[in-house]
């Protein structure tokens, strides 16, 4: 893996809020999409279980980050 200079002076910076909210919102994004791809691979009634909690558990902090990030476009 090679790091340009410019990416490694922008991970030495601290993250505004903005971004910070932004990079999680794709961190979560990746999440809920990894989940759904887990659930329709399962068989097991007890994965199928994990899957769908996973799932609601996520989707709520999902939603969670996309209101805070529209009430940080509201102000």
């Amino acid at each position: 893996f090679h790091f340009s200079r410019n990416a490694v002076a922008e991970t030495d910076r601290q993250l505004t809020y903005r971004e910070s909210l932004m990079l999680d919102i794709q961190k979560t994004r990746y999440e809920l999409e990894n989940a759904y791809a887990g659930f329709d691979y399962v068989t097991d009634p007890d994965l199928i279980d994990c899957y769908i909690y996973e799932q609601n558990a996520v989707m709520k902090r999902y939603k969670y980050l996309l209101q805070k990030a529209a009430d940080l476009s509201l102000q």
